[in-house]
C-alpha cells in the first residue's frame, strides 16, 4: 500500500517542551473546558448519537479514505493465526472484521468501547455477516481496563485517543495490556502538511457540521468532533507522549498529507 511517510521513525526530544495531559481537574471537550468526569459522560453522549449513522457518515466525510486508512492499520500490524488482538474504540466493527479471519480460530479479537450502543450496532452488523465465533465485546474504559496484564499480542485505537480525557493514562494502560514485543497502533486525525490544511480547515468547520445536520440530523456531535481534532497532539508531540508511556520504536506514519497519523510503539521484551 501507498502511504505518504514522514518521520515514521521519530524520536523523542526532536521538538519543544512535552505537552503532556493536564494536571488540572479539567479538560478539552473540544473547544471547551469541562470537568474530567464530564468529558467521559458528553464523549459517551455524542456517540449514542451518532451511532446509527456512524458508517454513513464515515465515508461521506473522508471520502471513503477511512476504509484505506484502517486497512492500512491492520496491514501494519502483521496480526498472525492465534494472535489476541484488542480493538480500543472499537465502534462499528470495521477493525475486528480485518482481524477476524487473519487470526482464526486459535486467536481471539476483542472489541471494547465505552459506548455500549457504538458496540451494540457493530456486534449486530458483524454477526449478520457471519463473524461470531472468535470475537468478544466488552463495554469498558480504556483507562482501566478489567484485564490482565500480559495478554495482547496487537492493541489498535481508530480514532479513538483523541476523545479519551487522559491520554496518557491510557497509553500506559494499553502498554500493560500488550505481551512483551506486543505492538499498539494508534491511527488518528493529526494535523496535515501546510498545503493542504488552509483546505482542509474550510471542510471541517463548513461542511462536515452540515453533513450532520443533514444525514445524522445532529450538528453540534460533528462539530465537537471536528473541534476534537484540533486539540489532539500533534505527531511529534504523541511520539513523545508514547515514548513516555513505556514504549520502544514509538513512530509515526503521515496518511493523506497528515490529515491522519498511524502511530506505533512496542513493549519491550522481557
Amino acid at each position: 500500500m501507498n502511504a505518504d511517510r514522514s518521520d515514521e521513525d521519530a524520536r523523542p526530544g526532536e521538538t519543544g517542551p512535552l505537552r503532556t495531559d493536564r494536571k488540572q481537574d479539567t479538560t478539552h471537550f473540544g473547544y471547551q473546558e469541562v470537568p474530567l468526569g464530564e468529558k467521559r459522560r458528553r464523549v459517551r453522549g455524542v456517540f449514542d448519537s451518532v451511532a446509527p449513522s456512524y458508517d454513513l457518515m464515515n465515508d461521506l466525510m473522508s471520502g471513503g479514505l477511512h476504509r484505506y486508512w484502517k486497512r492500512y492499520t491492520v496491514w501494519r500490524a502483521q496480526a498472525r493465526a492465534g494472535d489476541q488482538v484488542l480493538d480500543v474504540a472499537g465502534g462499528t466493527g470495521d477493525l475486528a472484521r480485518q482481524f477476524s479471519p487473519i487470526v482464526g480460530p486459535r486467536g481471539r479479537v476483542m472489541v471494547a468501547d465505552i459506548n455500549h450502543e457504538m458496540l451494540r450496532v457493530g456486534r449486530r452488523r458483524l454477526a449478520d455477516e457471519g463473524l461470531v465465533g472468535n470475537l468478544d465485546w466488552v463495554t469498558a474504559d480504556a483507562e482501566a481496563m478489567p484485564l490482565p496484564d500480559d495478554r495482547f499480542d496487537v492493541i489498535t485505537v481508530a480514532f479513538g485517543l483523541r476523545n479519551m480525557t487522559r491520554k496518557g493514562g491510557a497509553l500506559q494502560e494499553f502498554r500493560r495490556l500488550l505481551r512483551p514485543g506486543g505492538q499498539l497502533l494508534v491511527l488518528e486525525f493529526s494535523h496535515p502538511v501546510w498545503p493542504l490544511k488552509p483546505f482542509y480547515d474550510a471542510y471541517s468547520f463548513k461542511i462536515i457540521p452540515r453533513l450532520g445536520q443533514l444525514i445524522a440530523g445532529d450538528r453540534e456531535s460533528y462539530q465537537y468532533l471536528v473541534e476534537s481534532i484540533r486539540q489532539h497532539p500533534d505527531q511529534r508531540t504523541l511520539a513523545e507522549m508514547f515514548a513516555d508511556a513505556g514504549f520502544e520504536r514509538a513512530g509515526y506514519t503521515n496518511l493523506t498529507g497528515g490529515i491522519v497519523a498511524l502511530h506505533t510503539g512496542f513493549k519491550a521484551q522481557a
